[in-house]
């Protein structure tokens, strides 16, 4: 008899413990949609030669790299003037072309002064590049806004110093006063720091977020539900430009106005 419960015990724990074994996991929950994010192009004028722009460009970078507005991806364009090499360090990323730009922002935005660091969100709202709650709210309220439809696909690259673009922009809203659509296609390159050795930085090792080599007009678009701009664009790749940590970044601007109206980024390919 006593062998008779022990088996049946046996038996019975045995079934408990397979029980235990198979129990079914609870079903998740479906993940739920992803949350479509209204591309904003944020520009940073800066300087390594300036000690007020560190802070603001690791705002920056945090902005790119995070992501942390909900309803918006943040495009990032950092350009470095040269209007600060005469004070001890020649930043090696600056140039005269991104200094005439912040001096057109000037004149718009209606400050008139070129100053570092000065951030700008999608052409329309200035302030000092640092100020994150600025930063926050000009995006947020950039996100809102009707915006152009802008499609790229990568080109064949004939040879690997170039950068093929397949552009088609859609679904323009009309721009203040008829102003002129111009499309323009930026490089930037991620990764890059310098260690400052003069200047006002001297002895600082900066990191910067997405640094501009290169800004080029590819066309103009016309306001419309269907397509406003489609084409093909090449643009030249410098040898030293790492090619791995490269940017296509496309945006319609007005001319006169500056205000952006479109954009989007996808990586240079490889």
């Amino acid at each position: 008899m006593k062998s008779l419960l022990a088996g049946l015990t046996l038996s019975l724990l045995s079934v408990f413990a397979v029980m235990a074994v198979i129990r079914p996991r609870p079903q998740s929950a479906s993940p739920a949609a992803r949350p479509t994010r209204t591309p904003v192009v944020v520009e940073l004028f800066t300087s390594e030669g300036c000690s007020s722009c560190p802070p603001a460009d690791e705002l920056l970078s945090r902005m790119a790299k995070q992501q942390p507005i909900a309803n918006a991806e943040v495009i990032a364009l950092e350009e470095h003037v040269d209007y600060w090499n005469e004070l001890g360090w020649v930043d090696p990323f600056s140039s005269r072309e991104w200094t005439a730009r912040q001096q057109v922002y000037a004149g718009v935005l209606g400050n008139g002064n070129a100053y570092t660091p000065q951030m700008v969100v999608d052409g329309k709202t200035e302030f000092v590049g640092s100020q994150s709650r600025k930063a926050w709210q000009a995006v947020q309220q950039a996100a809102a806004e009707q915006r152009a439809r802008v499609t790229l696909r990568p080109g064949n690259s004939p040879d690997f110093g170039t950068e093929n673009l397949s552009v088609r922009i859609s679904k323009l809203p009309e721009t203040p006063g008829r102003d002129t659509a111009e499309v323009w296609l930026a490089i930037t390159e991620t990764g890059l720091h310098s260690a400052v050795k003069r200047g006002e930085n001297a002895g600082e090792d900066l990191h910067h977020a997405a640094v501009v080599r290169s800004i080029r007009k590819i066309g103009e678009a016309k306001p419309g539900d269907e397509t406003s701009f489609s084409g093909d664009a090449t643009v030249p790749l410098r040898a030293e430009w790492k090619r791995e940590n490269l940017h296509s970044v496309v945006f319609v601007q007005g001319k006169k106005s500056r205000r952006i109206l479109g954009a989007a980024t996808i990586p240079v390919a490889r």
